[in-house]
């Protein structure tokens, strides 16, 4: 490598950090629309490299479990595995929430009637949301989840739904 390239290529690998670390700190917004309350929240949970507080608390509140009410922290990587999909696939319209946390007595409720229901479900801590969006076939959304290996994917075409975790990487 002659002295001229190898001196660009050592100012491209130092320029790779800065580029990074610009991206990371750009601001990421969200918008859902909760199918079960009706309500809509459109909120910018990241800016300049930190999580803004009062947007987390807005989001704990909008995925709280709706059949008791309990409100739980959303863990903001979950924020962050939505705001990659919704740029994955070049969706537009408002994530549609099916369920975000569920108390364990939700949780154990829904077990009883299905066996599709974990006992442990990551809904439950928080790090699990089942969604849809109205402009984003089903079987992309499943695919352009599967392609960030950021956790878990569930594919639930006959109840109209993705489920998408920060676990482990797996597929069901």
């Amino acid at each position: 490598m002659s002295t001229l390239n190898r001196r660009r290529f050592v100012a491209a690998l130092a320029a790779v950090p800065a580029i990074a670390k610009a991206r990371s700190s750009e601001p990421r917004v969200l918008n859902f629309n909760h199918l079960h309350t009706g309500e809509k929240l459109e909120v910018e949970y990241f800016n300049a490299g930190v999580y803004l507080p009062d947007a987390l608390d807005a989001v704990n509140r909008l995925l709280r479990d709706f059949r008791t009410g309990d409100v739980a922290s959303i863990d903001p990587s979950l924020l962050d595995l939505l705001h990659a999909l919704r740029q994955r696939t070049g969706a537009e319209r408002p994530f549609q929430i099916i369920s975000g946390y569920r108390s364990p007595l939700t949780n154990r409720a829904l077990h009883e009637r299905s066996s599709g229901v974990a006992t442990k479900s990551l809904h439950m801590s928080g790090q699990a949301i089942d969604i849809r969006v109205a402009d984003v076939p089903l079987p992309q959304l499943r695919d352009a989840a599967l392609s960030l290996r950021r956790g878990g994917v569930g594919f639930y075409p006959g109840s109209n739904f993705v489920h998408v975790d920060t676990g482990r990487v797996r597929a069901w």
